[in-house]
């Protein structure tokens, strides 16, 4: 199994993601890694009290960010694309309990030029799903790119959609 880390800090651009930044001390920093063979986004994480709903679960709201952050990095690392998310359904089947471990996983389901759809999930210890995600994605134009994060040049460029000449 190929998996390498996926590092929010080696774009050309500054990034305070609320999910994956590291450096963000107000965020969940969570680390993501991506599978080549399984092509699978993985993140391992254990949320503490100060992210909950009820007293011992994690709010709804941060699942769905975790869920959400995944699928982006699934659109990034296996379809090549910076894309956000357009519209999300999401069922909550267990509830994440704060100060367990849990794994959120993502893919890709179809890709194109514009729009992309990705599902990804959120399991216990136990292999026990507690919240699954699908999502409509829309790959960033250069003038979308450049509203949400700035200019987007060089190498990164490859990664917005194509613009017709």
């Amino acid at each position: 199994m190929a998996v390498r880390a996926l590092n929010p800090g080696a774009w050309g651009f500054p990034t305070q993601c609320y999910v994956c930044e590291t450096g963000n001390r107000h965020g969940l920093r969570i680390p993501f890694s991506y599978d080549d063979e399984a092509r699978v986004v993985v993140a391992e994480f254990t949320l503490g009290p100060e992210y909950s709903g009820a007293p011992k679960y994690v709010h709804g709201g941060v699942v769905l960010a975790v869920l959400d952050e995944a699928m982006a990095w699934a659109a990034i690392a296996s379809a090549g694309r910076f894309a956000v998310v357009r519209e999300t359904t999401t069922t909550f089947e267990h509830g994440v309990r704060v100060g367990a471990p849990h794994r959120v996983e993502a893919e890709v389901n179809t890709v194109g030029t514009v729009r992309m759809e990705a599902s990804a999930r959120v399991v216990d210890a136990s292999g026990r799903r507690c919240a699954r995600a699908r999502a409509r994605l829309v790959v960033l134009s250069q003038d979308a790119a450049r509203a949400a994060i700035g200019d987007v040049q060089g190498d990164d460029a490859r990664f917005l959609r194509k613009e017709k000449s």
